[in-house]
C-alpha cells in the first residue's frame, strides 16, 4: 500500500454506498429503475481545515462529521428509494433527526447500562466492578442491537452493502482496478470501520468511566453524558494508531475483536451491489482530482 495515497472511507446507506474523500463525499444508490444516482457534494472546512489536524479535538470533530453527513446520505437514499431522489431533509430537520438519534444511543448505551449496574455497587468499596459490569451490559446491549437489526430484511442488504464499500476501499488503498473480479479477493472487514470505533468507544468508555465517582447519583448520570465527546476523541486516536500500524502484531492481536464484530455487520455483496459501491468511489476520486491540482492517487 502506498503511504501516499490518500485515505478514503464511507458508509452503506439503502441501497447505496456513500464513500468521503478528501473534499467531497460522493453517494451512489440503486433506484428502483435500477439505475445507478450518483451524488456529490463538497466537505465543509469545518471537517477539512485546522481542527481535523489538532489530536483528541480532531476526534470529536470527525464524531460531528460522521453523524451530519451520514444522516445526510442516508435522508438521500431514503428519497431515491422512494423515487423522490429531491426529497432531503432541510437543515432544521437535519439537527432535529440527529439530535433525536444522540438521545436515543445515550439512553439505550450509557444510561442504560448505568442503572442496570447498580446492583453491583456495594460489592466492594471499588468502583472498578460495578464501573466493569457496566461496560460489560453496554457491549451486551450493543451486540444484542447489531444482531437484532439484522434480521430486517433492509439492514440486511444494508450490511452487504457495507461489505461492499470495505472491499472497494481495500482495493483503492492497494492500487488495484476498481473492479468486480479484483475486488472480489478482498474481505469484508476494515480496520477503520465505523463498528470497529464503536467498539472502541465501548472499551475506552469502561477505563474514562472508572476515574468517575459513582456518588452522587445525578453527577453519575451527568458524567456519562459530558464525557461522550471525551471518550470519542480517544477512541479515535487509538483508531487512527490501529491504521498506522496494522502491520504490527500486537495491533493486530487489538483489532481482532473489531474484525470478528464486522462479521455480524457486514455481508459478502452481490456483483451489482459492488459496482454501486465502485461508482460511489470513482465519483468521490473524480470530485478531489477535479477540484485539487495537487492531487495524487
Amino acid at each position: 500500500m502506498s503511504e501516499s495515497r490518500p485515505t478514503y472511507g464511507g458508509q452503506a446507506v439503502l441501497e447505496g454506498v456513500m464513500i468521503r474523500g478528501q473534499h467531497y463525499v460522493s453517494v451512489a444508490v440503486r433506484a428502483p429503475s435500477e439505475e445507478i444516482l450518483v451524488k456529490s457534494t463538497p466537505i465543509g472546512d469545518l471537517f477539512t481545515g485546522k481542527l481535523r489536524t489538532l489530536p483528541l479535538i480532531r476526534g470529536f470533530v470527525a464524531l460531528i462529521e460522521t453523524l451530519y453527513i451520514g444522516m445526510s446520505a442516508l435522508s438521500y437514499s431514503a428519497g431515491v428509494a422512494a423515487e423522490q431522489d429531491d426529497q432531503e431533509l432541510n437543515r432544521w430537520s437535519m439537527l432535529a433527526m440527529i439530535s433525536f438519534s444522540v438521545l436515543i444511543a445515550i439512553v439505550l448505551f450509557f444510561l442504560l447500562p448505568l442503572f442496570a449496574s447498580k446492583p453491583f455497587e456495594g460489592i466492594t468499596e471499588s468502583s472498578l466492578i460495578p464501573n466493569f459490569a457496566e461496560g460489560a451490559i453496554r457491549l451486551l446491549v450493543f451486540l444484542a442491537y447489531v444482531i437484532g437489526i439484522g434480521f430486517m430484511t433492509d439492514i440486511r442488504r444494508v450490511y452487504m452493502y457495507h461489505g461492499a464499500e470495505h472491499m472497494t476501499v481495500h482495493a483503492m488503498e492497494n492500487g488495484d482496478p476498481l473492479d468486480i473480479e479484483s475486488i472480489r479477493k478482498y474481505p469484508t472487514a476494515h480496520p477503520r470501520c465505523g463498528t470497529a470505533f464503536l467498539l472502541t468507544v465501548m472499551i475506552v468508555a469502561i477505563f474514562v468511566f472508572s476515574l468517575v465517582p459513582r456518588e452522587p447519583l445525578w453527577w453519575l448520570i451527568l458524567s456519562r453524558i459530558i464525557l461522550i465527546p471525551v471518550i470519542a476523541s480517544l477512541s479515535y486516536e487509538v483508531i487512527r494508531f490501529n491504521g498506522r500500524h496494522s502491520g504490527n502484531l500486537f495491533v493486530q492481536w487489538l483489532t481482532a475483536p473489531s474484525l470478528w464484530l464486522q462479521g455480524l455487520t457486514t455481508k459478502q455483496p452481490k456483483d451489482d451491489q459492488i459496482q454501486v459501491a465502485v461508482s460511489a468511489m470513482n465519483a468521490a476520486i473524480a470530485s478531489d482530482q477535479d477540484n485539487d491540482p495537487d492531487y495524487s492517487s
